[in-house]
């Protein structure tokens, strides 16, 4: 009866966010599944969007994997200021954010890059100290790599969060021994053994980790 009613919880949720999406969230969560690719739950991304509002963030980086909704949302909580960089290291996921940052371009004061990058080559390039928000998502290779570089970017009591902790359900069945589920059980481990942050994790969407620089 528990789980039933968490369950439903999580449905109720996430038909309200679903609802309160802009047209902007609709157009790119529809082509994007068009295209084959999965987006992130509208409950998430709307957590993502007010995560920027929480940090009072200013300077955020996107890394993920064709990670549209997420970047979008992003986007609108940074509400016509500060940067956004997206950095993703797949020809599709580049391709499809820049598109959606041409069409947006002329909508929003928000300084947009997009970067085609593995995130081992280019995080290590950028200043210290100068991002409030970071938020990982896609494949497994993206999370350690982002955590072993988020202490020297992030400002002081910076935000650092990661999205499908729980691999679509897969870390929940101990049977399930597919390549980002193993990879998140251990990146578990390694977040909350990790004493330059406090962390927490959350069921929203497919789980997700919220740590803070401490």
């Amino acid at each position: 009866m528990q789980h039933t009613n968490h369950a439903k919880a999580w449905e109720f949720a996430e038909d309200r966010a679903f609802a309160r999406q802009s047209q902007t969230l609709i157009r790119v969560r529809a082509a994007a599944e068009q295209a084959g690719v999965p987006q992130t739950s509208a409950a998430q991304a709307e957590l993502l969007s007010l995560m920027v509002t929480l940090t009072g963030a200013q300077s955020v980086i996107a890394v993920g994997t064709c990670s549209l909704v997420e970047t979008v949302a992003l986007l609108e909580g940074l509400r016509d200021g500060g940067q956004l960089t997206a950095v993703d290291s797949s020809a599709q996921g580049i391709t499809m954010i820049r598109d959606v940052f041409h069409a947006l371009e002329d909508e929003t004061q928000t300084s947009l890059r997009a970067v085609n990058a593995d995130v081992n080559v280019f995080l290590p390039r950028l200043n210290a100290n100068d991002y409030d928000l970071i938020v990982v998502a896609g494949d497994a290779a993206n999370y350690q790599a982002t955590l072993d570089q988020a202490p020297r970017l992030l400002s002081e009591r910076g935000t650092i969060v990661f999205t499908d902790m729980l691999s679509q359900g897969g870390v929940l069945d101990a049977a399930d021994r597919g390549e980002k589920t193993v990879a998140m059980r251990a990146f578990l481990e390694s977040l909350e053994a990790n004493e330059e942050f406090d962390s927490t994790l959350t069921p929203d969407g497919t789980g997700m980790a919220i740590a803070v620089k401490r």
